[in-house]
């Protein structure tokens, strides 16, 4: 698969998981995703490079064409959700399509949850790992989600590259595991004492219960084309944990987690920059989308804690 054509599978695949888009919707995404990613080949260009002009040639090509209005704004929507997607996932440092809606608008803030609900989560994950009654096949995949979850909050890794560790992340004796993100890129993360308390014991319960499994190059293996656990997977019982936890299911994915990781830090006092090395983002301006969280937060604080903040008080 080309890399042109696995930037559309990687949005696809994460529409599939994290909306719980339908069959057909992910059809037609993927058909008009796919007549877009052509017409560009043939202006020479491609997705990571395309402008507002490219756009708007596509929409005039399928005009000509003599496509319905309905047809040509289903395209345009999958084309603005597809380029918004490799902005928020750092793939480009801009979105070429909010020039098609006139003044631009303002870029949504991620869901990030606090850091109460992470802490419910990671308690609700944990509950019953060492109840002897539970089936060993619910006590191990207990355990493996309660590893997910724990390695997703300590280390920000996209879910792309948190499932495709390899088994040896677990035998590491440094806090640190290196990762090869986007673009063949590596870079070191952080592992948590908790983190990798998660790692050894579902490891542990992974070579009790499935050793045929476990010799899986894999950290997470599974029956799979890949061999190890898909994203769909994962965002599905992760929303299960999060139901326990009290947390809506449009609150929570893999990603949503993610951004926790880098808004917490940032609440804490944490560099800009040393969290976008952690991120992996190429660009500083799409980990700044963090600090607008906080921006927010803070705010509020002046607003409603500070003696001249709100002006009505004043004489």
């Amino acid at each position: 698969m080309s890399a042109r054509a696995r930037l559309v599978e990687d949005y696809l695949e994460a529409i599939a998981a994290e909306r719980n888009a339908a069959a057909n919707t992910i059809l037609s995404y993927r058909r008009d995703l796919e007549a877009y990613e052509s017409f560009l080949l043939d202006r020479g260009t491609h997705a990571l490079e395309a402008n507002d002009a490219d756009i708007r040639a596509f929409q005039a090509a399928g005009s000509a064409e003599g496509k319905k209005a309905s047809t040509l704004a289903r395209r345009l929507s999958a084309v603005r959700q597809f380029h918004k997607f490799l902005y928020l996932e750092g793939q480009r440092a801009d979105d070429p399509t909010l020039s098609l809606e006139g003044p631009r608008r303002a870029r949504p803030l991620p869901k990030v949850l606090s850091l109460a609900e992470v802490d419910r989560l990671i308690a609700v994950s944990r509950e019953g790992l060492d109840a002897a009654e539970r089936p060993p096949a619910e006590r191990l995949a207990a355990a493996r989600m309660a590893c997910l979850i724990e390695l997703v909050y300590a280390t920000g890794l996209r879910v792309s590259e948190l499932i495709a560790l390899p088994k040896t992340a677990a035998r590491t004796k440094e806090p640190l595991i290196a990762v090869v993100g986007k673009g063949n890129k590596e870079r070191l993360v952080p592992l948590s004492d908790p983190s990798r308390v998660a790692m050894r014991y579902y490891r542990k319960l992974l070579d009790e219960i499935a050793p045929g499994q476990a010799t899986s190059r894999w950290l997470f293996p599974a029956d799979s084309d890949s061999g190890h656990l898909s994203r769909q997977v994962f965002a599905r019982d992760l929303k299960v944990v999060g139901a326990a936890a009290g947390i809506s299911s449009k609150r929570l994915s893999p990603h949503v987690l993610r951004h926790a990781f880098a808004s917490h830090l940032l609440q804490g006092g944490a560099d800009l920059r040393v969290v976008q090395d952690l991120l992996g983002h190429a660009d500083i301006s799409t980990t700044q989308i963090y600090t607008h969280v906080l921006d927010e937060r803070a705010k509020a604080m002046v607003r409603d804690l500070h003696p001249l903040g709100d002006e009505s008080e004043r004489d």
